[in-house]
Formats: C-alpha cells, structure tokens, sequence
C-alpha cells in the first residue's frame, strides 16, 4: 500500500483500504500507517520528536501511573467507541488517585483486514478524547496479526499524572462511620454495549456514559481535600468495586437500594436480561468515600459539575470484620452485595 517515487509517498487509501500484514513490518507501510493516521491525527510537540520515546519535562510531586487494555465488543457503541474508551478509562484510573493525568501512551493491536476507514474512526475518537480532557498522547506502538487471530483492534493505554501535595487518596483509607457517594446513574455504559452487541432495542435510547472525570476529581478535591477513597467502578460494577474497598480497608459497607440512582431504561433493560445494575460495569462514573462531617460538602460540590449532576450519597462505611457488603432493600430488609463469581458482561471495555 506503500509507494515512493521520487519523494511520494501515495495516501493510504482510507475508504477502501485495509490493514495488511506489511503495516506491522518496520517498513514503509508501516512507517505510512503511522504519519498519516496516527501521528496526524494525535499530534503534539512530545510526539513530533519521532523517537521511540518521548521525553517529557518532569513534573513536581508525586508521580502515578496506571495502564489498561481495552478489548470492548463491538468496537462502537451507542456514545463511544474502543478508541474514546481507551483514553477515558486510564485518564480515569490516574485521577482516581487525586492526580492530575499528564500523558498518555497508546499500543494497538490490528489484526489484518481490519477497514482502514474504521481505523482512522476509532483514531480520530481517539484524538478528540484526548485532546477534551487536555492529556496528550505522547508515544506508542503498532502490531499488526493474522486475520483470524485478533478481533479487529485491541488498544493498550498508558498514563502518567501527578498528585498534589497533601492529597492521600488510597483503596485501604476508608473508615467506620464514612460515607460512600457515587457521581451519578449506574449500568450506563454496560447496557448500552450490550444493547449494540445483541442488537436488542428497547425503546429508548441507552447510551455510554464513557468520559474522563479528572476535572471531577480536581473540583472534589479542591473542596473536601479530606477525601479518603476514589474508585471508577468499571468491570464489574458498583458491587465488586466496593467489595475491592471492604477488603482492602478492612471494614464492611451498607448502602441503600432507594439511594442507588439508576436511569429507568437502565433498570428496565436489566430486568429484561436477568442482570442486576450494581455489578454492570460503568466508564463515566466514580465511587468516593469522606468522613460523614465532609459528605455534604463533597456531594454539593458534585453536584456543581457537569459530569456529577445527579451524585447520591448512597451509603455508610461500617465496622466489619467479615468485610461483607450489605444492602438496605426498599423493603426494609438486608441482602450480601457479594462478588461476582464470574463475569456477566465479558468484553464490556
């Protein structure tokens, strides 16, 4: 697909044109694949050094890091697709550190036969993600498999931020007495991809909520600095995301069901398919936990940003030396929010 006479090199047909095996080989293809898709459309003054590397001013305080792989199925969905995902989920895990996310690197796995026209879409989502949340993606890589023995695209993401003085936000910092809050409605994202996926209509539009919430986070932090826990509940759900906490700080969790918000086509969708929205994953939400004397303070300050308008305050931390995650029914009654003992919705991000 790659041709050189004297000093052109002929476009990537992009409407027409697949991936080849000859993309991933180091040579002109490759380097053609690369400038005029990927490095066209992530541009930036890290990237334009054409290294293997990127080198990067170093920042002040203390540095995090967090990478994800992202093999969601299909490859777009109702409000996104793997490319947007691939940036917001490890803009996301960064920021669950109170960190200010700084650069991305991006590794795509193609499998030959791949269109070249969804490529440059899932290219181009992804630039404009990155460039929204205003984290740049500064280095990566390219391979290229079989047909056959790939799924289209895989994307591996790679993020470096910087926490802030005085902030100390970890899974092992909750408390008895707590308060658990989430930024908005639960199951979003899952539902839409599952909505897309087995083609079911529902009468109502589900759509993703995949979206980086490092602005979020810095307002939140910026008006309760107190804050103990951050976590995005992602696969699995809000139910083993607060099993991960229990277990790591030692204590137990009781929410309310009533408090839980979740969107009606959600919860009707879910009963549909037999699913319970606490364990369907979510791109575009996070649990905090706070001292009970922050809690108001905290949910206030959500609810002031676009991305946490309909944050609840949906439970309490407890003293439980069993760990258990509890839940308050509408009814009055208790129920064990346990584990998944396995995945309900695989290949969900």
């Amino acid at each position: 697909m790659s041709e050189v006479k004297r000093g052109y090199v002929r476009p990537l047909d992009i409407r027409h044109g697949h991936v080849d095996m000859s993309h991933g080989s180091g040579g002109r293809a490759m380097a053609q694949l690369v400038e005029q898709l990927f490095a066209a459309a992530f541009d930036n003054e890290w990237l334009a050094q054409r290294n293997d590397q990127a080198l990067l001013p170093r920042p002040a305080g203390r540095i995090v890091m967090s990478t994800d792989c992202h093999v969601v199925s299909p490859l777009f969905f109702p409000g996104g697709d793997i490319g947007c995902l691939s940036v917001h989920g490890t803009v996301n895990d960064v920021a669950m550190s109170g960190a200010q996310p700084l650069y991305l690197a991006a590794g795509f796995i193609l499998e030959e036969g791949f269109p070249l026209a969804d490529l440059k879409r899932i290219v181009d989502s992804m630039a404009k993600a990155a460039r929204d949340a205003g984290v740049p993606i500064v280095t990566g890589d390219t391979k290229v498999v079989e047909a056959g023995k790939g799924d289209g695209v895989f994307i591996t993401t790679t993020g470096v931020g910087v926490v802030p003085p005085g902030i100390e936000i970890s899974g092992d910092r909750a408390r008895p007495g707590d308060r658990i809050l989430v930024s908005g409605t639960i199951g979003d994202h899952g539902m839409a991809v599952m909505s897309q996926r087995e083609s079911l209509a529902f009468g109502t539009d589900l759509v993703s909520d995949t979206a980086a919430l490092h602005g979020l986070v810095a307002a939140m932090v910026a008006a309760v600095p107190e804050l103990r826990v951050l976590r995005d509940p992602t696969r699995g759900g809000l139910a083993t995301t607060l099993n991960e906490i229990a277990s790591q700080s030692g204590v137990g969790m009781l929410i309310e069901e009533a408090a839980v918000p979740v969107l009606r086509q959600v919860g009707a969708a879910c009963e549909f398919l037999g699913l319970d929205p606490l364990y369907v994953a979510n791109e575009g939400k996070l649990v905090a936990i706070v001292p009970a004397a922050q809690a108001q303070t905290l949910l206030q300050a959500m609810q002031a940003h676009p991305l946490g308008r309909r944050a609840a305050l949906i439970g309490e931390v407890t003293a439980d030396e069993h760990h258990f995650v509890q839940m308050r029914t509408r009814f009055g009654g208790r129920r064990i929010v346990d584990w998944l003992a396995g995945d309900q919705l695989p290949r969900i991000c």
